[in-house]
């Protein structure tokens, strides 16, 4: 079974369980996966994989969004602000991906799921 047939199959496997689609495949994982990237999905990725690429998607994207349209009002300052923005991105990349990370480990856990390369097979 190839990737999207699996990620087609969990979808549907935790819609039935009464879990959200876009808890099951978030939209960062949806991006990726549609880029060709065969991502694990966060419910079957370990705790470090899922707390770094939740928090470096996240960091990136919020301070890009805080350089843009928060710090950047700072006048002459702005180039300033963009490394001041480093350090406030990264705190809170670390910290959305630590809580995601446990988040997903623990409902993993609880649904009692098997390793991902065994997913289909023994979920059924």
């Amino acid at each position: 079974m190839d990737h999207q047939a699996k990620v087609a199959y969990l979808l549907k496997d935790f819609e039935q369980r009464g879990i959200s689609t876009y808890t099951a495949a978030p939209p960062f994982y949806r991006l990726l996966w549609r880029l060709g990237f065969e991502v694990t999905p966060p419910h079957f990725a370990s705790f470090s994989a899922i707390a770094q690429l939740t928090g470096a998607g996240f960091g990136v994207a919020w301070g890009l969004f805080m350089c843009l349209f928060v710090w950047s009002v700072a006048g002459p300052g702005a180039i300033l602000s963009v490394f001041i923005a480093i350090i406030p991105a990264v705190v809170a990349g670390a910290l959305f991906g630590i809580l995601m990370a446990a988040y997903y480990r623990w409902q993993a856990k609880k649904l009692a799921l098997p390793p991902w390369k065994d997913y289909p097979a023994k979920a059924r």
